[in-house]
Formats: structure tokens, C-alpha cells, sequence
């Protein structure tokens, strides 16, 4: 059980010895330190540099707006998913005074053995956002906030059913980090939208397969995501491509780069699915440089998961349910620019 401990701001103000002339002044000065102590939340992506958790912060800081005594703190790895990076970043977060954590797993055993453990024995709360911790390891946090990451590789794999010929039912996955545990969600859900099971490499039921060179991974780095895009559109009978999360779509140079291949994309020839509707995505879906996009709400993620810990750090109310499952949505070219709101 988790112990909200009462919190006490100090400052030098405190052993101050005014003069008479100057004790109006000191005691303005000091007053904001006691009247408004804070509690610090810090929110921990898999990348600091995504949209999708700057989003997720963004609605952290607007919750923060309705209190006042609320301050959100937000980092993660810089350019790719690094699990000891982000484990460090807790752990430093930890040092420098959070009272509760938000945090996106990109390993449970990792994160759990190096960071998560020791917060969970300094009654520092702990709610996961987008991925969440293995079951097994469920004690170590309060409650999930995000997508249902099955029923979301579910969906992906419905958009490949709609849009695949029956004459090309060859597809490559595309995730991040091996061990993420809502990405490995998503695959298994890709999987049963088109064969029924989730545990196998598809292999021909119901005329699926699985390109042999996939499942492609690449630690959420954006120059290997594209890279990997690159070389499957390349090929005379390309596999259809599903990207379980936006990596390749995130990197800058994906309009560019997938111009020269528009006719194979308006031909069907090839199919690009993917995860995440982030602002820079849809506009590639806008020129047809994408068949399908589903996206997420880390935006609210962010703002949801911040209120649940305020309850807890603050009156100590516990979230009341283990999972807060988020809607997702569908965005086609037709209604790229109307299908979500980014911030």
C-alpha cells in the first residue's frame, strides 16, 4: 500500500534574520514557498522527441493549469527507445524530489529491476500511460491509462483486410523495441484480426503470411524505420506493410522519400497501414503516401493519468479501476485533416 507522506517546502528564507527596516520584504518574499507547496509529477516517455508524449505531457500541464499546486516534469531517451536510458531517467527523477510518476514501459523486467522497485519501496506512486507493465508486474503500479493495445492491433489488422487483394495477402510487421510490452499487444492483435490465433508467425491461415525477414524491428529510431520502409517498397511484389507504431511516418524525410512511390500506393500494388495519427503523419496521408492511419489520444492520456495521481498524492484516493481504456480512430485520405485533433 501506498503512503502519501505530508510534503514541507523549505528555503533559505527560513533562516533569514531581517532587520526591522526589511521584514515586510522578507516575508513577501518568502510567503509563495509556504503558501503554494507543489507536488510534482513526472511524466517519462519512451522518447523525449515523439509528438505522441509531447502530447501526453501537454495534457499533463493542462491539468496542471486547474492545480495550482501541480507542476509536471517531463524527459525519456532522446532519439530512440532505450530501455537503460529511460531506467536511469527514473531513477534520476527519483533523486531530484517527484511524488508520483507517469511513465510509458518499454521493458517491464528492466525497468521493474532498475528503477520501478525502488519507487515502489519510497511509496512513490507509479501510473503506466500508452504501455503497460506485464501482469506479473502489476504490483508496481497503480493503474493503466491508454489504448488497449490489442483491440488496436486488432484494428490495424482490419485495415489490412479491407485494403489487400486476395492475390497479396503477404504482410511485414514493423515495431520498435523487442521487448515493448504494447507493441508485442499489437502484433498479437494484428495476427488474430487476420487468422484467428495471436501466439504464431502468420503462415497461411485464412491465405495470410508473413514476409520471412519480418517482423522488422527498430527501436523506434526514425532513420532505421525508414530505411526499413524503403526497402520493402522497393521490391517488384512488395509485402503489405503494417507499422504498429508511427516511427517511419514520424521521420521528416518520409514525404520525400515515398513520393517517387505514390502510384504503387494509389494502384494498391502497395499498402501502408499504420499506427498513430500524429500531425506530420497525417499530412503524408493527405498525399496519399499512406492506405490507412488508426490513431490514439495521448493527449488525454496525459491529462487523465495527471488527475488520477493528484487523487492519489494529494487526498490519497487510489485510481478505482486498474485499466482506463482510451478510444482510437480511423483517418483515410479523405478525412486527414478532420478525423482528430493534435496538440
Amino acid at each position: 500500500m501506498f503512503f502519501i507522506k505530508p510534503k514541507f517546502i523549505y528555503s533559505s528564507c527560513s533562516i533569514y534574520k531581517p532587520k526591522i527596516s526589511f521584514s515586510l520584504f522578507f516575508v513577501l518574499l518568502c510567503l509563495p514557498f509556504f503558501a503554494n507547496a507543489q507536488f510534482v509529477i513526472g511524466i517519462v516517455g519512451k522518447t523525449k522527441n515523439d509528438s505522441f508524449y509531447i502530447q501526453a505531457y501537454k495534457g499533463c500541464t493542462e491539468f496542471a493549469k486547474s492545480q495550482p499546486d501541480v507542476t509536471c516534469k517531463y524527459d525519456g531517451p532522446d532519439d530512440y527507445q532505450d530501455i537503460r536510458t529511460q531506467a536511469l531517467i527514473i531513477n534520476d527523477m527519483m533523486k531530484s524530489g517527484i511524488d508520483g510518476l507517469l511513465v510509458s514501459i518499454s521493458d517491464s523486467d528492466y525497468l521493474v529491476e532498475r528503477a520501478l522497485k525502488d519507487l515502489f519501496e519510497k511509496n512513490i506512486p507509479v501510473i503506466t500511460f500508452d504501455s503497460d507493465l506485464l501482469a506479473k508486474d502489476h504490483q508496481y503500479r497503480l493503474a493503466y491509462v491508454g489504448t488497449d493495445n490489442f483491440d488496436f492491433g486488432v484494428a490495424l489488422g482490419n485495415q489490412l483486410k479491407n485494403l489487400v487483394s486476395e492475390e497479396n495477402k503477404r504482410i511485414c510487421i514493423q515495431s520498435g523495441h523487442p521487448t515493448s510490452p504494447n507493441l508485442n499487444k499489437r502484433i498479437a492483435g494484428v495476427r488474430f484480426a487476420l487468422s484467428g490465433q495471436s501466439s504464431q508467425r502468420l503462415s497461411g491461415e485464412n491465405g495470410w503470411s508473413e514476409y520471412n525477414r519480418c517482423p522488422l524491428y527498430s527501436l523506434g529510431k526514425r532513420g532505421a524505420s525508414l530505411e526499413q520502409v524503403k526497402s520493402l517498397t522497393k521490391m517488384g511484389k512488395p509485402p503489405a506493410f503494417v507499422a504498429v507504431a508511427g516511427f517511419a511516418q514520424f521521420n521528416t524525410e518520409y514525404i520525400n522519400l515515398m513520393t517517387p512511390y505514390k502510384h504503387k500506393l494509389d494502384s494498391k500494388e502497395l499498402v501502408i497501414v499504420s499506427a498513430d495519427t500524429e500531425k506530420i503523419q497525417l499530412d503524408a496521408l493527405s498525399k496519399g503516401l499512406s492506405s490507412s492511419n488508426v490513431g490514439q489520444n495521448p493527449y488525454e492520456m496525459g491529462r487523465l493519468s495527471a488527475q488520477l495521481m493528484y487523487d492519489v498524492i494529494k487526498h490519497n484516493i487510489k485510481p478505482a479501476e486498474a485499466f482506463y481504456f482510451l478510444d482510437f480512430h480511423y483517418c483515410q485520405q479523405s478525412n486527414a485533416q478532420t478525423c482528430t485533433v493534435n496538440y
